[in-house]
């Protein structure tokens, strides 16, 4: 049977360019078609789940490319989604979205059910293999559903793009094209309602709650995944999904422990090696989602909710460096520090040795450090502005040398540094040269003798005699300018021109 095709002919869009002081601007129509792969020829490829596995939907051209989102309203006799609707006792059970909560809950439950009612006894080489299945499987996920496909962070040649792809459904995970395009619609709506597992509608949502109840339609979206179709390894794998997951999940672990392992014990196999495995690495991944978002630093950018947290690194092989993976999300490494926990990045690092991997993608180590700098510059900031820092030059009245004579002759206790005028009435007997020392300075400019002519002060000096000013002597202005910038704060040169 052919392969059904989708063509942007279905949808007919305005592409008048829009002008903005006679430079051409980019239509956004036209730019949100391209992003979500709507303007190329699309192979639909589809498994035994059908609609259920999302492949309609990535396909299907409609309305919700360039939609915007709208707030929850109807019209007479229109009834409002399921997702829209609160939960009673009648209607409960349509909220869930019953094929996930029969994988991600329900099988689960009987595995554990088996494992602590001690119907299926524990053995070590047991469980021994279920942890290497668990890497094995696991690796598969983070370097090749994520980095590799997802991310384009590497190539891979296709021996390595098969194990990915086989393996990779023994994490009843979706195949790789669905689990890609939730991943870029992710990267692209992060923190929006069209982001997927939006982390603003709290852990439990991002983690669980976003498979296991019915998503809203209006937030439908779209990403471009035009080069995972042209991959024949992701069309096998997606066209095949079922069987491969069925047989790489539970049919083979349960073989090999009951044929090798513990031979005889297949029960042991299929519920240490095959479901809790499969919970394990499920609920591993599923922290990317929610944990990573919520615990942690965020040491590149905080506009936005990912987060670094070694915590969350650990049981996904370095997944959980998440606020430097949205930032440079083409980088084949999460983990950049040579303490940070990041097996997948040495995984890809081995193979690209062993030539199966190829082109391993890294941001510019400048770009890098520039998010750190302006990071840290904005965490600074912000401590900045919960102090205070005494008067600004701009909030000082503005003294020439005759006014500063007479005000002094009424206020002994004045003192010009750095062209910037202090009253020191209050810190004379807090100086620690002593009060005769400071007594010196009255009336007169001190700015050497503060600055190394008789003491270089220090920082903590320079804050303190901040809070003392009230007023800049205009002759000086130049000196005051300076004196401010090297404190980092900010005024209008313009009062002292």
């Amino acid at each position: 049977m052919a392969p059904q095709i989708t063509t942007r002919s279905s949808v007919e869009v305005a592409t008048t360019p829009v002008l903005s002081n006679d430079i051409e601007t980019v239509d956004l129509i036209e730019a949100n078609i391209v992003a979500s792969g709507a303007n190329k020829k699309t192979v639909r490829v589809v498994n035994g789940l059908g609609s259920l596995m999302g492949s309609k939907e990535i396909t299907q051209l409609d309305d919700s490319i360039t939609a915007k989102v709208q707030p929850s309203t109807t019209t007479s006799g229109e009834k409002l989604h399921i997702s829209e609707q609160p939960w009673t006792l009648n209607n409960w059970h349509q909220h869930i979205n019953w094929l996930n909560m029969v994988l991600t809950v329900f099988i689960p439950a009987i595995g554990f059910y088996f494992a602590l009612s001690g119907k299926v006894p524990v053995r070590k080489n047991v469980v021994l293999f279920a942890l290497f299945y668990y890497v094995a499987s696991g690796i598969t996920i983070t370097a090749g559903y994520h980095r590799l496909w997802s991310h384009r962070a590497f190539e891979a040649r296709w021996p390595l793009r098969l194990f990915f792809a086989i393996l990779g459904a023994a994490n009843v995970q979706g195949s790789i094209k669905w689990w890609g395009h939730s991943h870029r619609i992710h990267h692209r709506y992060t923190d929006t309602p069209r982001d997927p597992y939006d982390a603003r509608r709290g852990l439990w949502y991002s983690h669980m709650g976003w498979m296991l109840m019915k998503p809203n339609p209006k937030y439908k979206a779209r990403a471009d995944i035009s080069d995972l179709n042209d991959d024949w390894i992701v069309r096998f794998q997606h066209r095949h999904y079922i069987p491969i997951m069925i047989l790489t999940a539970f049919v083979f672990p349960t073989w090999v422990v009951g044929k090798y392992i513990s031979p005889g014990d297949y029960m042991a196999g299929f519920i240490y090696a095959g479901i809790l495995r499969v919970f394990a690495i499920q609920q591993a991944t599923f922290c990317i989602n929610s944990l990573a978002h919520f615990l942690g630093d965020q040491p590149f950018d905080d506009k936005r909710t990912p987060r670094d947290n070694w915590i969350t690194a650990l049981v996904t092989f370095g997944e959980g460096y998440h606020n430097f993976h949205h930032e440079f999300p083409t980088d084949y490494r999460n983990a950049i520090k040579w303490y940070q926990y990041d097996p997948t990045k040495l995984f890809i690092y081995a193979t690209s040795i062993l030539g199966l991997a190829l082109n391993l993608k890294t941001f510019d180590a400048n770009v890098i450090q520039q998010g750190i700098v302006q990071q840290q510059e904005k965490k600074v900031n912000k401590m900045k502005n919960k102090l205070h820092w005494g008067p600004t030059l701009d909030e000082l009245p503005v003294w020439d040398k005759k006014e500063f004579v007479e005000q002094a002759q009424l206020n002994k206790n004045l003192v010009v540094i750095s062209g910037i005028i202090h009253d020191i009435s209050n810190y004379i007997p807090e100086h620690p040269g002593g009060e005769s020392l400071i007594k010196q300075a009255l009336g007169k400019d001190a700015t050497r003798a503060f600055q190394g002519g008789v003491y270089r002060h220090s920082t903590a000096a320079q804050n303190v005699l901040s809070e003392l000013r009230v007023a800049v002597l205009k002759e000086n202005g130049n000196a005051a300018m300076n004196f401010v910038k090297r404190r980092g704060e900010q005024f209008d040169k313009n009062k002292f021109e």
